[in-house]
C-alpha cells in the first residue's frame, strides 16, 4: 500500500518567526501521525532555520524550485548541491505557478526534474490544467504531455524518488475544488499514463497527490479515492490546526 504523503508549500509567505513557529507546530503533528509521509516547502530563505526547528521529527523539508545547473554564474539560483547542503528531501519542478506565471516550459522542467533525482532527491513533478484547458476538454491531453514531457529520459528505477502532484490550476487559491469523482479520474489517468511512461510496477507504486484548495473541510473525502495519494497543500498549510486535520484525513483514509 502507497503511504500517503501531505506536503504544505508555503510559497512566499511568513518571515523567519513565523517560519520557525510554524514548522514546529507541524513537527508536532508528523510525530502524531506516524502513518503519513509529512513535509513542509518554506521559502528558500527560511529553509535552514526550518529545519533546525524541525529537530529530528519525521517531517521531511522541501524546496519551491532548483536551477539545473551543479554551480557556476547564474545569479539568483539555487542549485541541489545547496539544497543537500541544507538536508533538503523534496523538490518541486513545474508548480503551476512556476509555468503559468512565471513562464517556465517543458523542456526546462525536463532538466530540472533530471537534476533533482541525479542528486538523489526527491522531486515532486507538479501537472495540471487551466479553467480554460478544462472546459474545453483537453485535461488529458494537457497531464499527458506535461507528464510525457517532464518525465522524458527518467528510467523506471528512478521512480521511487518520484511524486506526482495533480493541480487542477482552476482549483488553486480560488476556493473551488474538483470533486473526488474529478480527481479520482484524472488521478487515474495519471496512474495509467505513468505505466507507459515508465513501468505497471512503478505506476502502482507512485504517490500521486491532489492539489488544489485542499482543507480540512474536504481531504477525508478527496483522499478516500483509491488513486489519490495525499495532498499538496497551499493556503491551508500556513495555519498549523487546518494542516492537522489534512494530515489525520490522510491518516484514516488509507488505514
Amino acid at each position: 500500500m502507497r503511504k500517503p504523503f501531505v506536503a504544505g508549500n508555503w510559497k512566499m509567505n511568513l518571515n523567519r518567526a513565523e517560519a520557525v513557529a510554524l514548522a514546529t507546530a507541524v513537527a508536532a503533528i508528523a510525530r502524531e501521525n506516524a502513518g503519513v509521509e509529512v513535509g513542509i516547502i518554506p521559502p528558500f530563505v527560511y529553509i535552514d532555520a526550518v529545519v533546525g526547528a524541525v529537530n529530528k521529527a519525521p517531517l521531511g523539508v522541501g524546496a519551491q524550485d532548483v536551477y539545473f545547473e551543479k554551480s557556476g554564474a547564474f545569479t539568483g539560483e539555487i542549485s541541489t548541491a545547496m539544497l543537500a547542503d541544507l538536508h533538503v528531501k523534496y523538490v518541486l519542478v513545474g508548480h503551476s505557478e512556476r509555468r503559468h506565471v512565471l513562464g517556465e516550459n517543458d523542456a526546462l522542467l525536463n532538466k530540472k526534474l533530471h537534476c533533482v533525482l541525479n542528486a538523489g532527491l526527491t522531486a515532486i513533478l507538479c501537472v495540471g490544467e487551466t479553467l480554460e484547458q478544462r472546459k474545453a476538454e483537453k485535461t488529458f491531453d494537457v497531464c499527458r504531455t506535461q507528464l510525457v514531457e517532464g518525465l522524458k529520459g527518467v528510467d523506471a528505477a528512478k521512480a521511487s524518488q518520484l511524486v506526482v502532484a495533480y493541480e487542477p490550476v482552476w482549483a488553486i487559491g480560488t476556493g473551488l475544488n474538483a470533486t473526488k469523482e474529478q480527481a479520482q479520474e484524472v488521478h487515474a489517468f495519471i496512474r495509467k499514463e505513468l505505466a507507459g511512461i515508465l513501468s505497471q510496477a512503478a505506476a502502482e507504486g507512485m504517490r500521486i497527490q491532489y492539489g488544489g484548495s485542499v482543507k480540512a473541510s474536504n481531504a477525508a473525502e478527496l483522499m478516500s479515492q483509491p488513486d489519490v495519494d495525499g495532498a499538496l497543500v497551499g493556503g491551508a498549510a500556513l495555519k498549523a490546526e487546518e494542516f492537522a486535520g489534512i494530515v489525520a484525513a490522510a491518516g484514516k483514509s488509507k488505514a
